[in-house]
């Protein structure tokens, strides 16, 4: 009523003072309608689609490099993403398994139980091989992965599947008892590792390596597995093939663009990964390992 009666002259304001309440609803219900009648262009702005990275590093951290990322992916396509991430990684992938989100970074989709919900690989963060590892500072005494029988080790979380899940079935497969501390994040397992109250790190090569870097610090690896691809990006089955084609050019572009090279290097050197770190095409086809994992794995790590 108030933005109605600054429109209108003093003199029809003080009539309306003078009206009949019934008379003066009757005005607020067709103000509403006339509203209800503008408001259906809104349903037409294109969807907000919400992205879910796992939490490599920090929120913080996560939300630094992951932001300029999406906003250049927008701009290109059109298609609107939305950073949604949780406290930790296994908050995070909640989110997802709860078919809260849209479209995801993670590695966290290839057990068996986790084929049936239709996520659609189509792209991967191209990087140097990574590696599950099991490291300690380099002061360490711990000279080999035996001497951590009944220890404290630090993991990101129990979805962790290259810093936790391969680390910990090779402490499992060669009889090998730990005391299992979940740090939420990578950056939150290496927090407890120098404050001395785990003795071990369960590690992905590539966030030890930025972590080392960012914080001036020295490892010494005990242990390493096999070499891996960086994790994929990957799209709900209720995506629009029309947006997934366009949110999946935009990312394979940025490394051929300009402005995309300028975004990715900043972003890249936030987290000490290679400048280069883009994003290529993939089917999934490059996971075998992650898949193949599943298939020996302890039963309480599948």
């Amino acid at each position: 009523m108030n933005n109605i009666g600054n429109l209108m002259p003093i003199r029809e304001q003080r009539k309306m003072k003078k009206w009949h309440p019934r008379r003066l609803a009757m005005l607020s219900l067709l103000a509403m309608a006339s509203t209800a009648w503008i408001s259906p262009s809104l349903a037409q702005e294109k969807p907000v689609y919400r992205f879910s990275p796992v939490n490599q590093y920090g929120i913080e951290l996560t939300a630094s490099y992951w932001n300029p990322i999406i906003e250049y992916v927008f701009k290109q396509s059109g298609v609107r993403l939305q950073l949604k991430i949780g406290r930790t990684s296994a908050d995070t992938t909640a989110y997802v398994i709860a078919n809260e989100v849209d479209f995801i970074f993670s590695n966290h989709l290839f057990s068996p139980e986790r084929d049936h919900l239709g996520w659609k690989v189509f792209g991967r963060r191209e990087t140097p091989p990574l590696f599950g590892q099991i490291v300690v500072l380099a002061d360490s005494p711990i000279q080999k992965i035996e001497q951590l029988a009944d220890q404290e080790v630090a993991f990101p979380g129990p979805e962790a599947l290259i810093a936790y899940k391969f680390p910990y079935a090779q402490l499992q497969k060669k009889n090998i008892p730990i005391r299992v501390v979940f740090g939420g994040n990578m950056d939150g397992a290496f927090a407890q590792l120098t404050a001395g109250k785990v003795k071990a790190v369960g590690a992905n090569s590539q966030l030890t390596e930025g972590w080392a870097k960012r914080e001036n610090k020295a490892v010494r690896i005990l242990w390493k597995s096999e070499p891996l691809y960086d994790l994929a990006l990957m799209a709900s089955k209720n995506v629009p093939d029309k947006d997934l084609k366009a949110v999946t050019a935009a990312f394979l572009g940025m490394a051929k663009d300009t402005e995309g090279k300028k975004i990715l290097a900043n972003a890249s050197e936030l987290v000490k990964l290679p400048a280069t770190a883009g994003f290529v095409p993939s089917n999934g086809a490059e996971y075998a390992a992650y898949r193949n994992f599943y298939q020996t794995a302890p039963a309480n790590l599948r």
